[in-house]
């Protein structure tokens, strides 16, 4: 697995060069490589698309194309699902596909909107980016914290726009305060944010601990929309929208509504290329195997002692640590670093999606922020699930000194996928 420096990863957001990369053979039952539709190599970049973007979906269930509004003029020109009531009609891999692999092969399609279980999050995005298509994908950006790298890496490496799915760190980075407390840390003005706290909430929906097999509708192929994850005798509780209670596809409300609380934290504590370093849980122990179950709080340390707290809702113990204050302002700096605070510009404002497709800038959202956001709730229900303190390493992307817990860092896939 590879990973950068800060230097590196800085360069996320800036303009985006294509990459030569060299034609790869042909797809198999679990990896695809295509030829991109427009021409890569040298210094030269991908063509802005006209006025028109052209776009397809996958996983056509409830949110669709709802969150790329921002693209603005736009096409739909396909849509794919496992679930044919999902696409208008019997597939016919012109327009309505049940296979995505199959979609990414068109030449004309400029962006894909993707819209499955998280469990099906990092694959579609991989082969995307392989394939030369922006990725608009739904949060949480992937199931499991490897999934993540290797579609940052992805999306660095092939030269494709990402942005997830949340949208609130935007309004984060046109705010005064957040604006000068992003600087204060980002540059080094305070190295010790001991003492300063947020918290960051979720709903704490839990899955059901019973499930009789059932038989699978006609409609959908079930054995598609398990992909990567285990095998499960099927029941409705499962699929769609109820698949986000189980661990097995998803991580719960904590990284469903989690993950649009912690974003904006997380560009206005300049921590998009870093991670907590530990976590430590309140929860009911131990948890089930299978269906996610109730918690308290998860509390998440950074390296300079920045805690943020995500809360599981009404129930359960209070968090009872020592909170100094929950941001930090010019006032927290002395006359040095007052001078030194007002001679910093302000950070360029985030690139929407829609401009970042046309101009080939990254976006605001971009896969490597996307992936740290992924990976500090990821700790969390790890942390949760152990029912003990988590430590993490951040560059090397490991749990220090608990093997058992560091097998849900890479979690392997059912064959034959894989990453």
């Amino acid at each position: 697995m590879r990973h950068r420096n800060t230097e590196r990863q800085t360069m996320a957001t800036d303009q985006i060069t294509r990459r030569r990369f060299l034609h790869g053979a042909a797809a198999t039952a679990a990896t695809v490589t295509i030829v991109p539709r427009h021409v890569l190599g040298g210094r030269g970049r991908k063509a802005a698309p006209s006025d028109t973007v052209t776009y397809a979906v996958i996983g056509n269930g409830r949110r669709k194309d709802s969150g790329i509004g921002c693209l603005g003029a736009r096409k739909k020109i396909a849509v794919c699902d496992v679930d044919t009531r999902h696409i208008g009609g019997e597939p016919d891999n012109k327009t309505r596909y049940t296979d995505y692999r199959r979609l990414l092969e068109r030449k004309d399609l400029d962006v894909v909107c993707i819209g499955t279980p998280p469990h099906w999050h990092a694959l579609p995005c991989i082969h995307a980016a392989q394939a030369g298509k922006d990725i608009f994908c739904e949060k949480p950006m992937t199931k499991f914290i490897a999934e993540g790298r290797a579609v940052a890496d992805a999306v660095e490496r092939y030269g494709v726009v990402f942005q997830i799915g949340t949208f609130k760190r935007f309004n984060r980075s046109g705010d005064k305060s957040s604006i000068v407390n992003h600087k204060i840390i980002r540059h080094g003005l305070i190295k010790d944010l001991t003492g300063v706290v947020q918290t960051a909430g979720a709903k704490n929906r839990i899955g059901k601990t019973a499930l009789p097999e059932q038989p699978v509708p006609d409609n959908l192929d079930y054995e598609m929309w398990l992909g990567p994850a285990p095998y499960k005798p099927y029941n409705t509780a499962r699929v769609h929208y109820n698949n986000r209670f189980y661990w097995d596809y998803e991580g719960g409300d904590l990284t469903n509504f989690g993950a649009h609380s912690f974003d904006p934290f997380q560009w206005t504590f300049a921590k998009d290329h870093t991670s907590p370093v530990k976590a430590v849980p309140s929860a009911s122990w131990p948890q089930h195997p299978d269906a996610v179950c109730q918690y308290s709080w998860v509390e998440l340390t950074y390296a300079d002692g920045l805690k943020v707290i995500i809360t599981g809702g009404k129930g359960g113990r209070k968090w009872q640590g020592e909170k100094k204050k929950s941001m930090l302002s010019e006032a927290d700096l002395d006359e040095a670093g007052r001078r030194k605070l007002a001679e910093l510009p302000d950070p360029p404002p985030l690139v929407p999606f829609g401009q970042a497709v046309r101009t080939r800038q990254q976006a605001g959202g971009h896969a490597e922020s996307s992936h740290r956001v992924s990976t500090a709730l990821n700790l969390a229900n790890i942390a949760i699930r152990m029912g003990r303190t988590i430590h993490y390493d951040p560059v090397k992307e490991q749990i220090i000194g608990d093997e058992e817990a560091n097998r849900f860092v890479n979690i392997p896939m059912r064959a034959p996928w894989h990453l």
